[in-house]
């Protein structure tokens, strides 16, 4: 594990609940929202193995190059333009190959089994190499999946990993138990934005490997957006400045977790990722940090108590491993449960927690709405998306509002009264389908 310097960013963890419970009430809800700040750039303090220079991070990028990535042409030119754009954003001293994706991997730089290190000098040389990137073959993700990890391993003295994987296709030449095998394999040990460009790719496949992987999921409808985007997210990759935080939630006895969530910058339920901790206690995986706010839901059912008791309901930790097996506890907020029988403080709703429930509605009625309208069945898809509607319109989600108008024609927003549109773009609906997960934070 890598050695941390002291400037690494300082986290906050702030509380906001209605902490007053009905009598024989048991359900404490929280919305815990972590921000680090002040961070510099995370750097090993020890010398790599292999004699090469010092890197603070590592990033691999995948690019498809299956047959398809030449139809039309221009995809694979633009796909090409857009890892040299990624290329030229690494910083000095930053670990970083090019795979090929097909059926299988390949390395086409620095195409030594190993990862170079960014420099004018080599970032030069990776541009050059990018002439190998040509269309063929098929669509094996996995194989993608596994170079990475095998590129990583050779650097295991780096503790930030970054891949960018982009595919325009589904992944058709292997067994979906494939893929989730190298997944459970890898989690943990890199994360992944993953681009879809076009709209022949599957929105589910890609969601699944972002979230395994604790990475982003987008489209990237057509090709001559590529560029910026991959110049975007080698951007974001570079602000990263500490690995491998965890959400630990300790209850007391008797008391269950019942989900934590992200919730902001998006939807992503981490409930299934807990990793054991101690007594009673609990790591839900956060991935990688720079600069950054983010928002989480936690939900914690405990036992019933007599009006006039209060407990800790839940102890917030946020927490980084030590490389002797410790881990030092970064911030850390107690979430609490106050039973009452005044009826005004028990039924008060968290204006936090009621804006994410509503996030999350949103999100489930936009993919439900969707999966309706591709089984034919539009009255439950008409009736899901006007739900969207009415949402997205109270909670100020303009961005998912207004990808919800070019499916939808809004009748009444605030009754979420909607008709389908004629027509629709495929590419609109996957667009409102991958970005469905996309929250706004509870407005001040």
């Amino acid at each position: 594990m890598a050695t941390l310097s002291k400037s690494h960013p300082s986290f906050a963890v702030d509380i906001f609940q209605n902490e007053y419970l009905a009598d024989g009430a048991r359900e404490v809800s929280a919305i815990v929202t972590v921000t680090a700040t002040g961070g510099g750039t995370a750097a090993r303090s020890a010398t790599p193995a292999d004699g090469g220079t010092a890197a603070d991070a590592a990033v691999v990028i995948m690019v498809d190059c299956s047959g398809s990535m030449d139809y039309p042409s221009e995809k694979m030119r633009n796909a090409r333009e857009a890892t040299a754009k990624a290329i030229d954003t690494l910083r000095d001293g930053v670990a970083f190959a090019v795979v090929a994706g097909t059926h299988e991997a390949t390395e086409i730089y620095p195409d030594n089994g190993g990862l170079a290190v960014a420099s004018e000098d080599t970032r030069t040389q990776a541009k050059q190499a990018l002439r190998k990137l040509k269309a063929s073959g098929g669509t094996a993700i996995s194989t993608w999946l596994t170079m990475a990890d095998k590129l990583f391993a050779r650097r295991a003295d780096i503790a930030i990993r970054h891949g960018i994987l982009l595919t325009d296709g589904r992944n058709e030449h292997e067994k979906p138990a494939d893929l989730q095998r190298v997944l459970d394999k890898v989690s943990g040990r890199f994360t992944v934005d993953c681009r879809g460009v076009g709209t022949d790719w599957e929105v589910a496949e890609l969601r699944k490997i972002a979230s395994t992987l604790l990475g982003t999921v987008d489209i990237v409808a057509e090709s001559s957006g590529l560029a910026e985007d991959f110049r975007t997210m080698m951007q974001n990759a570079m602000g990263k400045q500490i690995a491998d935080v965890a959400l630990r939630v300790w209850t007391p006895a008797n008391a269950v977790v019942k989900y934590v969530k992200q919730v902001a910058p998006a939807v992503e339920d981490l409930t299934e990722r807990r990793a054991e901790a101690g007594p009673r206690a609990g790591d839900y995986p956060t991935g990688s940090w720079g600069d950054e706010s983010r928002d989480y839901h936690v939900c914690v059912e405990v036992p019933s108590a007599a009006v006039g008791n209060e407990m800790l309901a839940a102890r917030i930790s946020l927490v980084l491993p030590r490389a002797d097996g410790t881990v030092e506890v970064l911030s850390q907020g107690l979430v609490k449960a106050i039973w009452t029988d005044d009826l005004a403080s028990s039924t008060r709703i968290s204006p936090q927690v009621a804006h994410y429930t509503g996030q999350a509605e949103l999100a489930e009625s936009i993919q439900e709405g969707l999966e309706a309208h591709r089984a034919g069945d539009l009255d439950r898809a008409t009736a899901k998306l006007g739900a969207a509607v009415r949402i997205a319109h109270r909670t100020g989600n303009d961005g998912t509002f207004k990808l919800l108008q070019k499916v939808v024609d809004v009748v009444d927003p605030k009754e979420g009264t909607v008709r389908f549109r004629k027509n629709v773009s495929e590419a609109d609906s996957m667009t409102l389908e991958t970005r469905s997960t996309k929250t706004v934070r509870v407005k001040k």
